[in-house]
């Protein structure tokens, strides 16, 4: 009996650290409940050459803001891609400064991890209030313990194309899909700033282009936010 309930503990925990609706503790936002036509694109990782260089004229023909979940280390080796972000209109949201698997870690790790990107978002001139995403995805105990503890909330998605083998290498499957799959509120994630995301990367103005057509108007993951606060 004890075994069995220690392995279902066990599995659950597991579960527990990749699912992207819940966590322990804290405000954790996947999608927002709304009926307005709304969507959320969010960026993760980087500032890199290669990703900014190639979304940020595509965002501005369309006239869209999007989210970018920074790491600090990329962000504090290229400030001035982090700027450019800023100026431009974008969101920066905090991934983390070294981008590694933030579970069964000390709790000055985690405190280090966030302040110190944190303070390299302020760095490049993002005023705003700052998101946090956990890299990969993965939470447990004491990071969402210590984003409840400061007042952060932990922004995952519901929509991740290029996160399914089998669409990351297309970008024609990969802009099908998420305009297929967007709903009122949804969060979309996706890897640009990669090198190896150039199939991502073509399949932003695909995505940003169906989803207008569907009726859809883009907003920051703050924007979203705030509009599941109003009355």
């Amino acid at each position: 009996m004890c075994l069995a309930f220690t392995g279902a503990a066990v599995f659950g925990g597991f579960r527990l650290i990749d699912s992207p609706t819940c966590q322990v503790f804290g405000e954790l936002v996947s999608r927002v409940e709304t009926t307005r036509p709304v969507v959320a694109l969010t960026f993760d990782d980087g500032p890199t050459d290669e990703g900014v260089e190639a979304i940020l004229p595509v965002l501005a023909e369309s006239r869209v803001h999007a989210t970018f979940f920074v790491t600090g280390r990329a962000l504090e080796t290229r400030i001035d891609l982090g700027r450019r972000l800023v100026t431009a209109g974008h969101e920066l949201g905090n991934h983390s400064y070294s981008h590694s698997r933030m579970i069964f870690i000390a709790p000055s790790t985690v405190a280090s991890e966030v302040e110190r990107t944190d303070t390299l978002i302020r760095d490049a001139g993002y005023t705003g209030p700052i998101r946090f995403r956990p890299p990969y995805g993965k939470k447990l105990v004491e990071l969402p313990w210590y984003l409840r503890q400061t007042g952060r909330v932990s922004v995952t998605w519901d929509v991740a194309p290029d996160s399914d083998p089998t669409l990351a290498a297309d970008a024609d499957k990969m802009a099908t899909e998420v305009v297929r799959r967007v709903r009122p509120g949804s969060i979309v994630l996706m890897h640009v700033m990669h090198p190896t995301g150039e199939a991502s990367r073509r399949a932003v103005p695909a995505i940003v282009d169906g989803l207008e057509r569907r009726g859809f108007d883009f907003v920051t993951v703050s924007e979203l936010l705030a509009i599941r606060e109003r009355p």
